[in-house]
């Protein structure tokens, strides 16, 4: 049995601001992003972890450090982690600019691989293909990976992926800074979220921070 521990960054002062901000190396944390990052230890206190990856922007390094530290494991990094590309939309914060982003992300999760990020920095189908490889490497060779990701990429790959949630999920359940998305599978079968936000059913609120931000 396979199980993959997918987390949201901390908070970052682009969050703040409402920006979407996808671009590498991306802004540090805050002060409260680090308190997030160094309570994430006690929150996957009773996971058992073999390994600990994070996507390469700045922010999700800071994220994953105090868990990798706590365990006494190396970090690693891959770029196949990294959040779904705004293109024409980066750095913007307008609501129709947001709306726009994770409907494109949404529609992949959906199966609409031909809809198109404004400036088309990637493809629906570029993008799973490198969030695939990246999940395949964490767990190579172990049972359980934690990968230190971004909310859209989180979001759009496991309603892609798990046989249990789909896209209307993924628009309804967001995820705040350091949520944890677990999924399991059984040899080489389908992908099934285990838990979201600590639910092991299907969470009765919206994203309790309220804003869909990579």
């Amino acid at each position: 049995m396979a199980r993959l521990i997918l987390v949201r960054h901390g908070q970052t002062r682009s969050n703040v601001q409402g920006l979407l901000d996808t671009a590498f190396p991306g802004p540090g944390l805050t002060d409260l992003g680090r308190e997030q990052a160094a309570a994430l230890v006690g929150v996957l206190a009773e996971e058992r972890i073999d390994r600990v990856v994070a996507s390469p922007l700045a922010r999700t390094v800071e994220t994953a450090t105090p868990l990798a530290t706590a365990r006494g494991l190396p970090l690693g990094e891959d770029g196949g982690l990294r959040e779904v590309l705004a293109g024409d939309l980066e750095l913007l914060a307008d609501h129709a600019s947001h709306m726009t982003y994770l409907g494109t992300v949404l529609a992949w999760a959906d199966g609409d691989l031909a809809a198109e990020m404004p400036g088309r920095p990637e493809t629906g189908e570029s993008f799973l293909d490198r969030y695939d490889a990246a999940v395949e490497s964490a767990l190579d060779g172990v049972d359980t990976a934690v990968c230190v990701s971004h909310g859209a990429a989180i979001r759009a790959w496991a309603c892609s992926r798990a046989v249990n949630v789909d896209a209307g999920y993924g628009a309804e359940h967001g995820l705040p800074n350091t949520g944890v998305v677990i999924l399991e599978r059984s040899g080489r079968g389908p992908w099934r979220v285990d838990a979201w936000l600590g639910r092991r059913t299907a969470p009765t609120e919206s994203d309790p921070t309220g804003s869909p931000l990579p």
